[in-house]
Parts: structure tokens; sequence; C-alpha cells
């Protein structure tokens, strides 16, 4: 790595406390002099957990409708959310599925990626899961409503990044699971394979 492409921080300020991510600026100097402020978003690690089983030998995920607030619109999405302060991130995936499913299994990590690391500091965390086992009710946050289903992968895979698949991360989650089961034959991408 180029050491003279290393901008140094000289000072960090939070400008703004927005509930789930703060806003910071940063000053920082080039190697050759020059200074500039830049802003930081400053949010906890987020996980992401994609359940996977076959049903009748097809490959199956379970998969979550919500209203998304940002994008005003109901999305299909992996179960998903926050790494709480001191929490390992497997330990918040495994939190995130059973709250919002009431499904745990086996995870596997495949991988933790900075979401944007433009403007972001955290980073994002992908966990396999299979033997999936329902063991209780959902356990939603007061401001949740979360609908469960089941979406045949290669449905998924087909029309991630169109309509109500309209989400980043998802893309992201897809792309991960599509490399584990490229080098694990036993996960199968659609029936018959």
């Amino acid at each position: 790595m180029n050491q003279s492409l290393i901008w140094k921080t000289l000072s960090k300020k939070k400008v703004l406390d927005c509930h789930i991510f703060d806003v910071v600026t940063a000053e920082r100097e080039a190697e050759d002099g020059r200074k500039g402020t830049f802003v930081e978003i400053k949010s906890p690690d987020w996980v992401v957990a994609i359940p996977w089983f076959l049903k009748d030998g097809v490959p199956y995920f379970i998969m979550e409708e919500q209203f998304r607030h940002g994008s005003e619109s109901v999305t299909r999405e992996f179960p998903a959310g926050l790494v709480e302060e001191g929490e390992e991130d497997i330990t918040a995936a495994r939190r995130e599925m059973m709250e919002e499913t009431g499904i745990a299994g086996t995870f596997t990590r495949l991988g933790n990626v900075c979401p944007n690391n433009a403007f972001m500091s955290n980073r994002q965390s992908f966990f396999l899961v299979t033997d999936l086992e329902k063991k209780a009710g959902q356990s939603l946050d007061p401001n949740e409503t979360i609908d469960v289903i089941e979406v045949p992968v290669e449905d998924v895979i087909r029309d991630m990044g169109t309509g109500i698949y309209d989400n980043g991360i998802m893309m992201m989650a897809i792309g991960f699971f599509m490399r584990y089961a490229e080098s694990h034959p036993e996960m199968k991408l659609r029936a018959g394979i």
C-alpha cells in the first residue's frame, strides 16, 4: 500500500447524535500538507443472518418483509440488526434472528466488510444459518412490524436488486452466500442441482 495515500487524523468532533448513529467531523492532513474537514457516520456494527434450508429438495431462504422508513417502502430482507455495545457479532446475529423470526440454527461466518467506507466507520458481518429450528415467536422492538416468509433461493438470486429486493446490504449478503455456495456443493442454489 502506498503510505502517501494516508491522511493523518488531527481531531474528531461529534456534531450530531441521531439515536442509531452519530455524525462526526474529522480534521485530517495529507502527506503533502493539504488539510480538510471530512464527515463520518459512526454507527454500531451491523449483522445479517442468511437462513437457508431445503424443503422437498428445493433450497429456500427465510426472509422478512417490513416497511423501511428511509425508502418509505416495504422491502424483503434477511434477518439483520445492530451489534450492541460489548456484544460479539455472532451473538448479535443469533439474537437478531431469534427476536425477528423465533428461529435458531448453526451459524457460519461468511464475511465482514465496511458498508460504505467513503463516510462510514462501522463493519457489516454476514452469517449463513443452517439446521434451522423454530424455538419461539417473534420478540420485536416496539416500532417493528415484520412478516417472516420462505422464499426459494433461485427467486431471490434472480430478483435481487430489483423491486422488493431494493437493498444494497442484501446484495452483499447474496454475494457472500454465492461465493460460499460455489465451494460447498451441498448448498444448492436451485432445485435439482
